[in-house]
């Protein structure tokens, strides 16, 4: 069995923070998604894994160097979409294979039933249908995928994980959406059966949705010190602390969390349960992150509290800084989409001391340069608030 990963997209939908990564490597639980879809894969017993990159593609290149299994590399030259993606590796392709997102979470378990059998897709149920494919079946097969619909007539959406032959080739056409491709088959003759699955993948649309994901991955952190921990520090839960990390006096830490390398946290600070923590990270004396994903080599200064927050790479956070649950509402390709999460903040952003972020999206490289400041809702990239 073979599979072709697609991990060539940005993720428009979870800018800023797809500006200087694509979302296949954002990191959740400290680990870029893509892979854990390169490790259930190999737990599900495949080894031929060819991986599409496209947008930021030496990024993808890098960091699957570094994975303990080798994988082919197919480049697409212009992000025109799944079906231009997996033409792509049509060359690596010689038998039956699996075709899954890169930046989704799937497990093993979910996986196995289709490496066995012809041609399948799995589905899932979804509250929100109209942000994916809407499947419509009829006796365990597809008759019809209908993408991105303005009305659902279903709430069964594909997770975008098809078994698939190399007969889909012949299907290619330019400009054509690739679940137009699977109708073409199906009304050839081809049986896709459609396989249920009520757990065992995610995709985080939006950006705020990247902490639920991260909540849920984080519930599998092994406990790990490699760190130096204070005897007046507090540790309790599943929680891991990467090599050279310092966890000072009066620091409490509740799992599950999980903390990289080469950080200092506290003293005094406390880390509640659900929070990532990238490496090269400073948490300040007296501060408090919960529920949040922190990129690396950030910096949040003292007496400050971040909640329910994703933070960007490089960011520094001044003194008495706070991050508070907010209503954020915007429109997304002609939808109107909301969130209630404190900041999705991108990379390299400063903040001055006293500033409050309540639902605020927060692009790169913008400086908040005057304290005391509530910021609502999205600011560009590069803005400098006066």
């Amino acid at each position: 069995m073979q599979a072709v990963v697609l991990a060539g997209g940005e993720g428009s939908r979870l800018r800023p923070l797809t500006r200087n990564r694509p979302k296949a490597l954002i990191p959740v639980a400290n680990r870029p998604i893509i892979e854990y879809v390169i490790e259930a894969l190999t737990e599900a017993g495949v080894r031929d894994i060819t991986v599409v990159v496209g947008y930021r593609k030496e990024q993808v290149i890098h960091r699957l160097a570094d994975l303990p299994v080798s994988v082919n590399v197919a480049v697409q030259e212009k992000q025109l979409g799944v079906a231009d993606a997996l033409r792509a590796a049509e060359e690596h392709v010689s038998g039956r294979f699996l075709l899954l997102p890169g930046d989704n979470v799937i497990t093993a378990a979910a996986l196995r039933p289709l490496c066995d059998g012809g041609s399948a897709l799995l589905t899932t149920p979804h509250s929100r249908p109209t942000d994916f494919g809407v499947v419509q079946t009829h006796e365990g097969f597809v008759r019809e995928i209908t993408e991105k619909p303005e009305v659902a007539e279903s709430f069964t959406v594909s997770t975008g994980v098809f078994s698939l032959d190399p007969s889909v080739f012949r299907y290619y056409e330019s400009g054509l959406e690739f679940p137009n491709i699977i109708n073409r088959m199906i009304a050839d003759g081809t049986k896709v059966r459609a396989h249920r699955i009520a757990g065992g993948w995610s995709d985080a649309v939006f950006a705020w949705e990247l902490l639920a994901l991260n909540r849920s991955l984080l519930k599998k952190t092994a406990p790990l010190c490699a760190g130096t921990l204070s005897r007046s520090a507090t540790v309790s839960g599943r929680v891991s602390v990467g090599r050279g990390t310092e966890i000072l006096p009066g620091t409490v830490i509740t799992g599950p969390a999980i903390i990289g390398a080469n950080c200092t946290i506290g003293p005094n600070a406390c880390i509640s349960p659900g929070t990532a923590i990238g490496s090269g990270v400073t948490i300040g004396p007296f501060s408090h992150v919960s529920r949040s994903i922190v990129m690396d080599d950030v910096t949040v200064g003292s007496h400050s509290s971040v909640r329910e927050s994703v933070i960007g790479e490089g960011c520094r956070l001044a003194d008495h800084t706070a991050a508070v649950c907010g209503e954020y509402a915007t429109h997304i390709r002609g939808r109107h989409v909301s969130g209630l999460f404190g900041t999705i903040m991108g990379d390299r952003v400063d903040t001055a001391p006293f500033t409050v972020l309540k639902g605020a999206v927060v692009g790169n490289n913008v400086a908040v340069e005057t304290g005391g400041r509530t910021i609502t809702g999205a600011v560009p990239d590069q803005t400098v608030v006066m």
